[in-house]
């Protein structure tokens, strides 16, 4: 008899109360961020790996001592740290990401970052190891990047079909946002106009066009591998209909095939021979499914926009230490302002669910020289950022000049992809010591 048949039966309610737990009074609407970064040598300027004397635990273990962090802990091997709200954890391939806790204003998540990268700076000076902001593994390639040793990294591994699956889970590094919603209709809101905006702030951002020390021919290669990861979990989560609800929402979670459940701790491979829905209604090999199954399915899904009880905006290479706080106050700037996502709204009308999901697959080699119809991204993106921009300004928080970054590309048509693509082929010469030491000085 399994040991779950004493529990009460999930029910789609349980699910749905999820959802609606996440609505806020608009005066407490807060900004999450979290912000991932390659950890490079800087001797060999190869990925560092997890397990060596100088490896990324070793690092995690130092931190911990200095600072009195605990550990998040895998079958006993430690893959990340927890201070509080605060935690310092690793993607698949080391990849190292903060999350901290979330924030009324940018500058209070910007110092929050700060005295961490402070705090980690002679630890991992001390174990020649640098952050690269950047959205893909610049020298080294998935296979020469080892897993962590943490288990459902290794079932999702045999499990993602894509042909780009391991390159988006051994070398990419991203930057995502997260806002609240005041009712489901707000969310909904807010999730269709993000949904849309994802393709050019994707194209804003592009930072990924070097990779395993060659020119990709790709502004944003980290943006590529997403589409080419496993179509059933990734992409849009809807057509951005108009009558698109919560329930819409977990139905699409619920459709998506399931890898794993945890049981005590211990994975249990399903394989995807079964979807949520089905499990929902026959369990599977003595298994009842429980909120924390579903709750593992709703994150083993990766749309752009991932609906939670936030809404969390996913489709950013990183990039430099000014990066995250102009991806935070682009979105803040439309999503937490009335009249600015009516004017968004109006701007995206005469384009079809169709029209962005073309431009989503253009974006990656093109960034902001793809067309939507017969008109250029990068026109429109200097209006989401003059959007943008005019409601932060009526805010009166001065969160502008956290847009100053992306508007010195923008306004010139071009990403930071195109800068870092032009000084390769020019003054750096195609020498890849000379393109990581620029990234590790932004």
């Amino acid at each position: 008899m399994s040991n779950l048949q004493t529990k009460q039966r999930l029910e789609f309610q349980d699910i749905l109360d999820l959802y609606t737990s996440g609505c806020k009074e608009r005066m407490l609407h807060k900004i999450g961020l979290e912000y991932e970064r390659l950890p490079v040598s800087v001797v060999t300027n190869k990925a560092v790996d997890y397990g060596s004397e100088f490896g990324v635990c070793a690092f995690l273990r130092a931190f911990a001592k200095s600072e009195n962090w605990d550990y998040i802990t895998d079958d006993y091997n430690i893959i990340g740290l927890k201070q509080g709200h605060d935690t310092i954890t690793l993607e698949p391939g080391c990849q190292v990401e903060l999350s901290v806790e979330p924030q009324f204003r940018i500058e209070q998540l910007e110092k929050k970052v700060a005295e961490l990268d402070k705090q980690m700076a002679p630890v991992l000076d001390k174990l020649g190891i640098t952050l690269l902001g950047y959205g893909v593994s610049p020298l080294s390639t998935h296979k020469m990047i080892n897993l962590i040793p943490k288990r459902r990294y290794a079932l999702m591994a045999k499990y993602l079909w894509g042909i780009l699956s391991d390159v988006m889970m051994r070398e990419t590094a991203g930057i995502q946002v997260c806002f609240d919603f005041e009712s489901e209709e707000d969310a909904m809101r807010k999730f269709k106009i993000a949904n849309k905006l994802s393709p050019f702030v994707t194209a804003m951002f592009a930072n990924s066009p070097v990779r395993g020390g060659v020119d990709t021919g790709y502004k944003s290669f980290r943006a590529l591998s997403w589409l080419n990861t496993d179509n059933e979990r990734c992409g849009f989560a809807n057509k951005l209909q108009d009558d698109f609800s919560f329930d819409e929402y977990i139905n699409y979670v619920m459709e998506t095939p399931v890898i794993f459940i945890n049981r005590n701790g211990v994975p249990v491979n399903f394989n995807g021979k079964i979807n949520f829905k089905e499990f929902m209604l026959s369990g599977r090999d003595g298994y009842e499914p429980e909120l924390e199954d579903y709750l593992l399915q709703a994150n083993l899904c990766f749309p752009d926009v991932r609906l939670r009880n936030f809404i969390e905006i996913r489709n950013h290479d990183c990039g430099g230490r000014k990066t995250p706080y102009a991806v935070l106050a682009l979105y803040k700037g439309i999503l937490y302002n009335k009249t600015a996502m009516d004017e968004i709204e109006e701007l995206f009308k005469p384009y079809s669910y169709h029209d962005f999901s073309e431009l989503r697959y253009n974006v990656p080699k093109s960034a902001l020289d793809a067309k939507i119809c017969r008109h250029a991204a990068k026109d429109i993106a200097k209006e989401i950022l003059y959007i943008s921009e005019k409601s932060l300004i009526e805010q009166d928080n001065g969160e502008e000049k956290y847009l100053d970054y992306i508007k010195e590309f923008a306004l010139q048509g071009i990403t930071p992809a195109d800068v870092l693509i032009r000084n390769w082929n020019g003054i750096w010469n195609k020498d890849i010591k000379k393109f990581i030491k620029y990234l590790a000085s932004c």
